[in-house]
């Protein structure tokens, strides 16, 4: 039988630590105690990795000699967008890393790891053909519609973990990141979000500071998860300044709800990480004062 039983961590290796939620999760395992080591492709290196690979994820002499001495793995490192390469390299690197990572901590016998897929992972948010989720608030089981290399990379990834899990025993959490930034970064996208609803609605205007990404990842190797677990994540709002379902019945009518969806809440059902982590994003891109502001502004836009 797998030992499930967490043990303290005393090395991590992060894969893409030079990456926005690979420099914010090292620094965050380091303020908690624990030893990293950064694999990333080029420097900047991220501060606080006590060791530092320069190597890439999708080779296996790199990868191995990044795993030494490692306790558990974060696997950030992908190419993030469909955009970003060629169909074939996008997809050949996100999941030739994916599983040379798992497949090597498993061999050595690491019992937990944690990768990150995405809301794209469902196939609609970036779906050229312009279909709809089947429902909202999104949840892990939704039904997938894959159109482009990305998302189908990530799609594959949660399939190549479980298949890490039943072969070496590697417990895995794969979380579906929103979209993850810095608070500028948020506030900028929740203007554009405002000025062109549409432009998000189908992955319900999602988001999450990348201080939350960081803390999730740190519950996800801490708590007594085991098995092969896909779990969606968001900040507890929307980037929008309307009532969540007021928005959906405007922007989304076909859709149906599943469940009530109350004032400003996410639009992605993030009861899976409650129960699972006991995580609860704990940042917004709004507060008070910035709602009223962008409300006005608004307002002014609409009635020019």
């Amino acid at each position: 039988m797998t030992d499930h039983t967490i043990r303290p961590l005393k090395r991590v290796l992060v894969t893409g630590a030079s990456g926005e939620i690979g420099s914010a999760t090292t620094a965050y395992l380091v303020d908690k105690g624990i030893t990293v080591t950064a694999l990333s492709l080029a420097a900047p290196f991220p501060p606080g990795a006590d060791r530092v690979v320069a190597g890439d994820a999708t080779v296996p002499g790199d990868v191995a000699a990044a795993l030494d001495d490692v306790d558990a793995v974060v696997h950030l490192a992908a190419i993030p967008h469909p955009r970003l390469g060629t169909p074939y390299n996008v997809y050949r690197t996100n999941v030739t890393a994916t599983f040379n990572v798992l497949a090597q901590a498993g061999e050595r016998g690491v019992r937990r790891a944690v990768i990150a897929s995405s809301i794209n992972a469902l196939g609609i948010p970036m779906n050229r053909h312009g279909v709809m989720p089947a429902y909202f608030p999104l949840d892990e089981d939704l039904p997938v519609d894959l159109e482009d290399a990305y998302s189908l990379s990530k799609f594959s990834d949660e399939v190549t973990s479980t298949m890490a899990w039943r072969r070496w025993g590697i417990d895995v959490v794969a979380f579906r990141f929103p979209l993850v930034k810095a608070q500028p970064v948020l506030r900028e996208v929740a203007k554009a979000s405002e000025a062109d609803p549409m432009r998000a609605v189908r992955e319900g205007w999602s988001y999450l500071d990348t201080r939350d990404a960081a803390r999730a990842i740190h519950l996800a190797l801490t708590r007594p998860v085991s098995g092969s677990r896909v779990i969606g994540l968001s900040a507890a709002d929307t980037l929008m300044i309307r009532p969540t379902a007021e928005l959906l019945a405007e922007f989304a009518p076909g859709v149906p709800l599943r469940r009530p969806i109350v004032a400003f809440d996410s639009a992605i059902d993030t009861t899976r990480a409650r129960e699972l982590l006991g995580f609860r994003a704990e940042y917004s891109v709004h507060d008070r004062l910035d709602v009223i502001q962008l409300a006005t502004e608004t307002g002014d836009a609409l009635n020019a």
